[in-house]
């Protein structure tokens, strides 16, 4: 199927039919899951990017991964139950699996290396502690709590019970904006996560999976925020224009 990607269209919708987008969109610092409502030409006018040349990129990328037969995966067309799915077992088993060598090895290269670089390496210590343990609880909410609800409404779905959804991805959305802005600020303290020049190979280790974390929460929250929370939303539109509540 072709797809034309445009200046006028959301930053999240992009990266909903066009998943490799969000890569591209983080080369240039532009936010495609916590701002994800952002029309793109706001965001390019916002981060002084030239449009032309950065659309042109996204539609040749596109191309690209299509004569390449590379599986390009539009999940607003997927059921919630199998979007879940997908979030609980590939990006909640990833942070499952990541946080633990990450606490130790943040601690690890802060002991190593405080001496010499203290500042940086304790603020990286600290927030990347702060996340984990945001996120782990946020974690157990949504597998707890909200997805067994969502799957729920799924099967059997109502005004009343969408409304309790509603509440609670609210909830969830703010959550997902703080774990945005530590994340940035991650990325802020660590000068884009610029190596010194006595980094050891588990400091280097450090930082690359610090930014594969980022990536992989980028596209974790990206779907929950624009596919999952505006589904839902969808749906209270269509229960209030057909008067059936």
């Amino acid at each position: 199927m072709s797809v034309t990607i445009t200046a006028n269209e959301k930053l999240g919708d992009i990266v909903v039919k066009f998943p490799q987008a969000s890569e591209i969109f983080k080369r240039y610092g532009i936010d495609f899951c916590c701002g994800g409502d952002q029309i793109l030409a706001d965001a390019l006018e916002e981060h002084s990017v030239d449009g032309t040349l950065l659309i042109n990129v996204l539609n040749q990328t596109y191309d690209e991964a299509v004569k390449q037969g590379i599986e390009i995966v539009d999940w607003s067309t997927v059921s919630l139950s199998q979007l879940i799915h997908h979030i609980v077992n590939t990006h909640h088993a990833y942070l499952q699996q990541v946080f633990p060598s990450l606490t130790e090895l943040t601690a690890k290269i802060l002991r190593v290396h405080g001496k010499h670089h203290g500042e940086v390496l304790a603020q990286v210590h600290r927030l990347f502690n702060r996340l984990r343990m945001d996120m782990e609880e946020h974690m157990i909410k949504e597998e707890e709590a909200v997805f067994p609800q969502v799957v729920n409404y799924e099967i059997e779905p109502s005004y009343e019970k969408l409304e309790v959804l509603i509440r609670d991805i609210q909830e969830l959305d703010r959550e997902h904006d703080e774990t945005g802005n530590i994340v940035k600020e991650l990325r802020r303290v660590t000068d884009n996560y610029a190596l010194p020049e006595d980094a050891c190979k588990t400091y280097t280790s450090v930082f690359e999976k610090l930014q594969e974390l980022e990536s992989n929460l980028f596209q974790h929250i990206h779907l929950e925020n624009n596919v999952l929370f505006v589904h839902l939303l969808n749906d209270r539109k269509k229960f209030e224009g057909s008067q059936l509540i």
